[in-house]
Order: C-alpha cells, then sequence, then structure tokens
C-alpha cells in the first residue's frame, strides 16, 4: 500500500516541520566566535574569520555545535524513541532546517515575547524538578551546569530559537489554503487500492448537570477579590504574591499568577478572559469576572506592540454537598424521560445540559483533532472510550461522575448516536479527513519550496564528516 505510506509520512512530516522539540544548545553569532582550537575557518558577508573547532556547521548567524547532535541523540532517548533507527545525518539535517527557519525568522522580524519564553522556562524547569524529586542540585549535577541562573539563561536560550524556528514554519504556511477541486484532485489521483482504510468511527452525544453555586457563595469570592485589588492598590501589596497564596490556577499560581503574552492577532484563552485583558490600561487590574472556570481578576504588566502580557488570580467557587447531590438527581430523571421515549436524547440535551458547547447541537460531541463528529475508536481519548466502548447505538449510559484535577465535579450521561465501520476511503463521507491530508500535502511543498529558496539565499558551512551526508536537502549547495 505505497500511497497509504506516502501520505502517513506527510502528515508526520507536517507535524515534524510545525512542532519545533530540538532541545540542544543553541548559540546566536554576533561578531565571532572565540577562538577555541585549531582548525580555521572564514564566514564570509559581514563576519570576521574565527575559529570552527567544534562547529559543525553555520547557518546564517546560528552555529550548530559537535555536541549539539549528541544532546539530541539524548533527547530523544529519554522521550522513548528508538535512537537506532534514526541515521545522524537525518538528524543533522533537522538540526540545520531548525537553524535556517530561526535565522529567518529574525531577519523577517517574527517576534517572540520574553515573558511567554519565562514562562514556559519556569514551567519546564517544573517538569524537570518533578523528575530529581524536586531537588535543583540534582538537577544542576544531571545537566552540568554550576548553577540556576546559567541553567535558566541556557535554557531561555534554546526555548527562544525553537519558538522562533516554530513561528517561522508557522509563517511559511499561514495562507496557504485548499479549494474543493484540489482536494478533488488529490483524492481522485490515488490508486483505488492504495487508498487509505479508516478505522470504525462512532458519534457520540452526551448530556451534562453540573452543581449549582449559590449566589452567595458567588457573592463572597468576588468581595475577597475586591479586597485584593484594593490591598494591591491601597497598601502596595504583590499581585504576585497574592497569586501565589491564593490562585486556584496552581499553574500560574506558583509563577505569579503569569500566564505570557496574549495577542490580539492570534486568539488564546476563552473569550471574555481576552476582552477583559484587552480592554485593561497597562498597569491596570480589572474587576473581578467570571467564566467557567470560575472567578478572575486580572492584572496588565504590559503591552507591546498587539501583545499583551497579563497575570490572573483565579478563586474557584465551592459546592455543597446538596448541590452535588441535586445535579445527579437532575441528571438521572432525564435519562429516564429519555429512556421512557417522553423525549428524545437530543431534544433533552438542548433543554436541560450545562454544557454550552454542545447542548444547543443536541450533545453532539466534536473531535478536537478532527472538528468533526467522528471519533476513530483506535485513536480516541482512552477515558471517553472506556464510557462508551460496551453502549449499542441509541442507549443510554448510566449517570456518570467526573471530577477534574481541580476538583470540579460535573454528572453525565451519554450515547451513541451512529456508527461508520471501517472501510477504504469515500470522497463524500471522508471529505474532512481526506482535504486534511491534501492540505498537509500542500503545505509539505510550500515549506521545501521556502527551504530550497532559502538555502541558496543564506550563508551556510558544513563542517568534517558531516560533508560526507547525502542530505535530502541542498545543504552542501552542489
Amino acid at each position: 500500500m505505497k500511497f497509504t505510506i506516502n501520505l502517513k509520512h506527510i502528515f508526520i512530516l507536517s507535524i515534524t516541520l510545525l512542532t519545533v522539540n530540538v532541545m540542544a544548545a543553541q548559540e546566536i553569532i554576533e561578531d565571532e566566535v572565540k577562538e577555541t582550537a585549531k582548525q580555521t575557518d572564514t564566514v564570509k558577508g559581514n563576519f570576521e574569520p574565527v575559529k570552527v573547532d567544534g562547529v559543525a556547521a553555520v547557518v546564517g548567524n546560528y552555529i550548530v555545535l559537535e555536541s549539539d547532535l549528541d544532546k539530541e541523540y539524548k533527547q530523544l532517548e529519554a522521550q522513548g524513541v528508538d535512537i537506532k533507527v534514526i541515521k545522524p545525518c537525518e538528524l543533522f539535517g533537522k538540526l540545520l532546517e531548525n537553524k535556517l527557519y530561526a535565522h529567518h525568522a529574525v531577519q523577517d522580524s517574527v517576534q517572540v515575547s520574553d515573558a511567554e519564553i519565562r514562562q514556559q522556562v519556569d514551567y519546564t524547569i517544573q517538569q524537570f524538578l518533578q523528575q530529581t524529586g524536586g531537588s535543583m542540585e540534582k538537577l544542576l549535577e544531571i545537566h552540568k551546569k554550576e548553577d540556576e541562573k546559567s541553567y535558566r539563561e541556557e535554557i531561555f536560550e534554546i526555548i527562544k530559537n525553537n519558538q522562533l524556528a516554530s513561528r517561522m514554519q508557522a509563517k511559511i504556511v499561514e495562507d496557504v489554503d485548499i479549494t474543493p477541486d484540489e482536494v478533488r484532485i488529490f483524492f481522485n489521483n490515488i490508486p483505488k487500492d492504495e487508498r487509505p482504510i479508516f478505522g470504525t468511527e462512532l458519534k457520540v452525544a452526551q448530556i451534562v448537570a453540573e452543581p449549582k453555586v449559590s449566589e452567595e457563595e458567588k457573592q463572597k469570592i468576588i468581595d475577597r477579590l475586591k479586597g485584593f485589588k484594593a490591598d494591591i492598590i491601597e497598601n502596595g501589596a504583590s499581585f504576585r504574591s497574592k497569586a501565589v497564596l491564593y490562585s486556584d490556577d496552581k499553574e500560574s499560581g506558583r509563577m505569579g499568577g503569569r500566564l505570557g503574552a496574549l495577542n490580539r492577532n492570534k486568539p488564546r484563552m476563552i473569550k471574555k478572559f481576552r476582552d477583559v485583558a484587552f480592554s485593561l490600561q497597562e498597569g491596570e487590574i480589572s474587576d473581578p469576572f467570571e467564566t467557567e472556570f470560575g472567578f478572575h481578576i486580572i492584572y496588565l504588566e504590559k503591552i507591546r506592540g498587539q501583545e499583551y502580557d497579563v497575570s490572573h488570580i483565579l478563586i474557584m467557587p465551592k459546592v455543597s454537598f446538596d448541590a452535588v447531590k441535586e445535579a445527579r438527581e437532575r441528571l438521572e430523571k432525564v435519562r429516564e424521560k429519555i429512556v421512557a421515549g417522553d423525549i428524545t436524547f437530543a431534544e433533552a440535551a438542548r433543554e436541560s445540559s450545562d454544557e454550552k458547547e454542545t447542548k444547543y447541537d443536541g450533545g453532539q460531541l466534536i473531535n478536537p483533532q478532527t472538528q468533526d463528529y467522528n471519533f476513530e475508536l483506535t485513536r480516541m481519548d482512552p477515558e471517553l472510550y472506556a464510557q462508551i466502548q460496551n453502549l449499542k447505538d441509541n442507549e443510554i449510559s448510566l449517570v456518570l461522575r467526573e471530577e477534574d484535577r481541580t476538583g470540579k465535579v460535573k454528572f453525565k450521561i451519554l450515547t451513541v448516536t451512529d456508527r461508520i465501520d471501517e472501510h477504504e476511503a469515500d470522497y463524500a463521507r471522508d471529505y474532512l479527513k481526506i482535504k486534511e491530508q491534501a492540505l498537509n500535502e500542500k503545505r509539505v511543498i510550500a515549506i521545501e519550496k521556502w527551504q530550497k529558496e532559502k538555502i541558496l539565499d543564506t550563508y551556510i558551512k558544513i563542517s568534517g564528516k558531516h560533508r560526507d551526508c547525502d542530505f535530502s536537502s541542498n545543504w552542501l549547495k552542489q
């Protein structure tokens, strides 16, 4: 099934190109590379002669060190990847690509927020610390660093350059679109005996009941957040300290409530949160407001063009035992009416569900990966699969209790509204999947074209044994 394999390769390549995962040390060459050894090479253009012993390649204003390849192998091995199947030249080529994207990101004035990078540095170190039992000393020893400051600076540069590369790749394909005619041509060009096979798919709907929060509890939280704001403004108290001590968003709370940069042109966070953030003046703290997550106040630290550096404090309302009991009983009664045939599942969802995202569509769940209603069994979220695996078509599940990592409780019932057995790709039925594959192929072509042009326009020097590699791209400019 040659064509099916190629489709898979296109999909994986597209994801790889759009997700930068290189954790090798990065260095920007400013005016010169300090003398470190015996071999000398002249970097053309605006650069002075430099010593490049230990430098495997130069790509524009960036270098790839010999040690970077070893570090990348170690990183992949730590992720459970079988490094024996990855050829050194293939991995080296990926490092060169990363540097090419980062170099041209700077040339094209692609911006990354230092505040956002610092947040990612904090998160990365927290993840590493979990693996060392919380010991920074042990972490520094493992990574052969003398102090936390230099370690943070190194991770900062790694993440910054990876972000530059990632955003450059996204910029290359941001205007790539595909027409229905192009999708049809793509599909018709697949030989019939090589068309992909799609696994069994289900359409799933749910009705959700959430415990009601009392007005008294809501007002208590609002008053508390107003008190935080007043203490900060009137008494000079620290917003960050209050976030660390009191925010129910533990991830951002550890970092003083910092959420990084919100960009007006690149929506992140829910709409209500963005609207409040973008309405603030620099240095201003919002009044308390409610979202589906709870009640917030936002501190707008800095405005940089279209980017807003924000922090927040989240307080989640507590629900009573009686409210939890009422929610379950309410959903039990809804289920009884559906089973008795007094109302359809879709009608009950529109009338009774507390989940706004699905209730007006009859409770129908949308697959977050494909943005359609179909869930392929082999790729379904394990938790959802466990809940529906034994359901027959149109059978109603028992009332299920769910509790998220914050402790928020809700109840739901599920039903399978449609089932599509394993089948060969069909243009009408599987249009969205076929469209995505066609679009991925078009994006790959756009990236390959950009890369081919930029390699010729960029100063590139490959050193030593790496010149013997049989690269898929023209890094040697032959």
